[in-house]
């Protein structure tokens, strides 16, 4: 199953950073965005998660909340979150519910092997909980950006 544009997004509750639970329901009336990373602590994700973080603000005044998402387990994002100061939640999604949900389990290369893992993906929930825009196959520079843009002209929309 996968969202589609225009579409409500099912609501989902997962385990984040800062001992919280996200619930989506609990975010309506504020734009959503999701962006799943391959794997905490590389060099990519790195990369992205700071470009949100340096435009967190500019997310905050298009009523935007950002949300991090990865396979990687509670500690692993606790860590990440504290080494980069992050200045956003990060999702454990351990057991996949989330990126089932978003189809970003892709089959990728990597050494000449085959694995199944996270499609570099970003999504934009907007007010009413309806997916406005999404983004895969990301290339992280310029990206944050990009969605930051988009949010902001969906806001200004409202």
């Amino acid at each position: 199953m996968s969202v589609s544009i225009d579409q409500p997004v099912p609501d989902f509750t997962a385990q984040a950073t800062g001992d919280t639970t996200v619930n989506l329901a609990d975010l309506r009336g504020k734009q959503v965005v999701i962006y799943f990373y391959p794997k905490a602590s590389t060099p990519g994700c790195t990369t992205e998660g700071g470009d949100f973080r340096d435009r967190k603000a500019a997310f905050e005044a298009a009523n935007t909340v950002i949300l991090g998402v990865s396979r990687d387990g509670i500690r692993a994002q606790e860590n990440f979150k504290a080494k980069q100061a992050f200045n956003f939640e990060l999702i454990s999604d351990k057991d996949e519910a989330v990126c089932r949900l978003f189809d970003v389990i892709k089959l990728k290369k990597l050494y000449g092997k085959e694995h199944l893992g996270i499609e570099r993906s970003t999504f934009l929930i907007d007010a009413d909980g309806k997916l406005a825009r999404e983004w895969r196959k990301v290339k992280v520079a310029g990206h944050a950006q990009e969605v930051l843009e988009a949010a902001q002209g969906l806001h200004a929309g409202d």
